[in-house]
This record gives structure tokens, sequence and C-alpha cells, in this order.
């Protein structure tokens, strides 16, 4: 797609598609985001998804059907420390829990870094 927003000016998106990889053990689920210019935050997910389930079939993967969506705020191509996707979330965990809930679960497949 090619069209743009009735400026004429085509945005940034990120959307963020979840799979499970059903042929590994523990079939881990997988958060994958992808950069998009579109016209719309519609147009970047009905994009998005087209891509995802592509991706899901060129890998084995099950698509689970979530997008979520963030339209850029700077004006222009992204550039360094750029924020590309923010999600707030209600929760009745304090941070530490809050975080090993969400994020440090001790199962992500993860590399570490030397620095």
């Amino acid at each position: 797609m090619t069209a743009a927003n009735a400026d004429g000016e085509r945005s940034w998106y990120v959307v963020r598609c979840v799979f499970q990889w059903e042929a590994w053990e523990g079939t881990p689920y997988e958060e994958r985001l992808t950069l998009w210019q579109a016209a719309s935050l519609g147009e970047a997910i009905v994009r998005a998804e087209s891509e995802a389930r592509s991706y899901a079939e060129e890998n084995g993967l099950r698509y689970l059907e979530l997008a979520q969506c963030y339209h850029l705020a700077t004006p222009g191509r992204p550039g360094d420390g750029d924020e590309v996707f923010s999600l707030l979330r209600d929760s009745h965990f304090g941070a530490e829990s809050y975080l090993d809930h969400y994020f440090d679960t001790g199962h992500e497949h993860q590399g570490t870094t030397s620095e």
C-alpha cells in the first residue's frame, strides 16, 4: 500500500506481534516488533499482520493473532534514541514482582552483553 493520510504524509509505526514456537521444547513465545511506514495505524496493522502470517508460516510458528501498534511521535525518519514502542499496563504488583512476572520469569531465551 502506498496511500498517504489527508496531509499526504506517511508516518512511522511499530507493530508488536506475538508468536508461539510450537516445535521447540517448552513451546516458547516470541514478541516481535516490526517497523512500518504507513498512512494510518490501521494500514500499519494490516501490513504487519500479513507479514506476521508469512513469518509464522516460513518458520513453522503459530501467529497468535495479537498485534499492538504504536505511532512514532518523532517527525521524519526514526533515528538514534527515538521511542519506538510504549505500553502502559495497570498492575497490583510492586516493581520487583512486576518485572519478575512479566519480564524475568527465568524462562526467557535471551543473550547477555559483556558490557
